[in-house]
């Protein structure tokens, strides 16, 4: 018997029954990595630059101190007096936020 007959006549992996389940797991578990990878590469680029352009990210997430937060800075350090203060808060509180 040659080699290439052996090789004809043997049964193969499929011979005890025909398909075997867990050969899906291949093309799903393929499917299931790049679905999660692209999950977490999306959150990392949400959380870390804000956005997927740098611009802004998700509702609520604040790049920095607010307009009252630096007035109030500005007013704790002498650099404004307290009518001054008091004016620009007004001002502030008054309009309406602008994003961006």
């Amino acid at each position: 018997m040659t080699a290439l007959t052996a090789l004809a006549t043997h049964p193969g992996p499929y011979a005890d029954g025909g398909f075997h389940w867990w050969f899906l797991f291949f093309p799903f578990g393929f499917f299931l990595f790049w679905v999660l990878f692209f999950v977490a590469l999306r959150g990392l680029v949400f959380r870390r630059w804000g956005g997927p352009w740098g611009g802004p990210g998700r509702p609520g997430m604040h790049r920095g101190p607010g307009a009252e937060q630096v007035l109030a800075g500005r007013f704790a350090a002498g650099d404004i007096d307290e009518q001054e203060y008091r004016a620009r808060l007004e001002v502030l509180r008054a309009s309406p936020p602008t994003h961006g």
